[in-house]
């Protein structure tokens, strides 16, 4: 109970912001906004007519505006119902990741499995017409490749960070990740920004020193592989704007073809990687895991399975979500994500965190949403 009470406090860091964004008064500007889904997807894509259109509405005759009433209110549900399973696919995969994790420590291979898994979900949707095949070049894919080179490292090194520590601390150094795209923004395209906008780099950077200084469960290589999904979502963007920006890749990729095409070369760099490191040994430590009781084929299957569905399905339902809010309710949505996924961890888990740690994971996110916030306003 002590540590559920503890563990809630998180929530400060995004509670004050959270009543401003959803209200009247936060501006309504996602006409032109670049889709991003945080920690593992974030790639600039053209949106569709309807993930412009938002939450709009105009004035006009009774009829109409009665009308465009009952249109904002459907809009504004679907909107709800976007964020709800965008954080309960999250909270499952976080879960359901950990879980294998724990019963097979070969991070390498589960990260394949997961990403292999999205597969089964788009190709029945591109072979059956239920949604457009992208149709891409030689050229297309050399262009996409270095993007979906780090899109593997944003994977890998997330599913190895959360083996390694607790899901908790992952979630705290992914926090500092705005550090990292500064600086790969100032190095590789030489983008300066205003000085507010790196002022609020130093809570992120002072609560992520507070946090790992106190963590209880502590270990390098969570921080090192934390580090390496950081450095690879930060250079995926990047590269994304030095390779695609204004540019014309295929036929029909869209946000979501686009994150499809990257999972299935991310499944094809990763599979030999896996191997690499950590051979066939999965399939003996597999059928040991079954032997000693704590599950069956079917369970320890279904469990594998289910991680890679959580976290295929928590990024596509992230694009829909992005898609149509305004840029301060995208930021303090992913604030509030970060913090839910800590707290749901920490509650399933039962992981211990000190005081220290809740204050500097509380310090490190509310630091995001400044800088999510100050990015905003610069770009305006």
């Amino acid at each position: 109970m002590l540590a559920v009470k503890k563990v809630l406090l998180l929530a400060i860091a995004a509670s004050s912001a959270s009543a401003f964004a959803f209200s009247p008064r936060a501006s309504v500007n996602s006409a032109a906004k670049t889709l991003s889904v945080p920690a593992v997807t974030q790639f600039p894509a053209k949106t569709s007519s309807s993930t412009s259109m938002a939450l709009s509405a105009t004035g006009g005759a009774a009829a109409v505006a009665e009308e465009e009433s009952g249109a904002d209110l459907g809009e504004t549900l679907k909107v709800g119902s976007y964020f709800a399973l965008w954080y309960l696919f999250n909270i499952g995969y976080n879960i359901y990741n950990k879980q294998a994790l724990n019963a097979l420590a070969f991070p390498w291979t589960i990260a394949t499995i997961q990403m292999a898994t999205g597969i089964l979900y788009f190709a029945p949707l591109w072979a059956l017409g239920l949604r457009k095949a992208p149709k891409l070049s030689m050229a297309d894919l050399k262009t996409l490749l270095p993007i979906a080179l780090c899109h593997t490292g944003v994977h890998v090194g997330a599913v190895i960070a959360l083996g390694a520590g607790a899901v908790s601390f992952a979630h705290i150094v992914k926090a500092s990740e705005p550090v990292v795209t500064c600086a790969a923004n100032a190095a590789l395209l030489g983008e300066v920004l205003p000085m507010k906008v790196y002022a609020t780099l130093l809570p992120i950077i002072g609560g992520v020193a507070i946090a790992s200084m106190k963590e209880l469960s502590f270990t390098f290589l969570a921080l090192a592989a934390a580090m390496l999904s950081n450095v690879s979502s930060s250079l995926r963007g990047v590269l994304s704007k030095k390779t695609m920006s204004g540019k014309q890749i295929g036929e029909n990729l869209d946000a979501q073809n686009l994150y499809a095409v990257l999972t299935a070369m991310s499944t094809i760099i990763l599979i030999p990687m896996m191997l690499a490191v950590e051979g066939t040994a999965f399939l003996p430590a597999f059928k040991a895991a079954v032997a000693a009781g704590s599950f069956t084929n079917k369970s320890l299957s279904t469990l594998l399975l289910l991680s890679g569905a959580t976290y295929y399905l928590y990024n596509e339902v992230a694009f829909l979500a992005l898609g149509k809010v305004n840029p301060v309710t995208h930021a303090v949505g992913n604030t509030i994500k970060r913090v839910v996924i800590i707290v749901a961890s920490v509650v399933a888990f039962k992981t211990p965190m000190s005081t220290g740690s809740i204050i500097g994971s509380s310090i490190a996110i509310f630091g995001t949403l400044l800088y999510s916030l100050a990015m905003n306003s610069v770009k305006k």
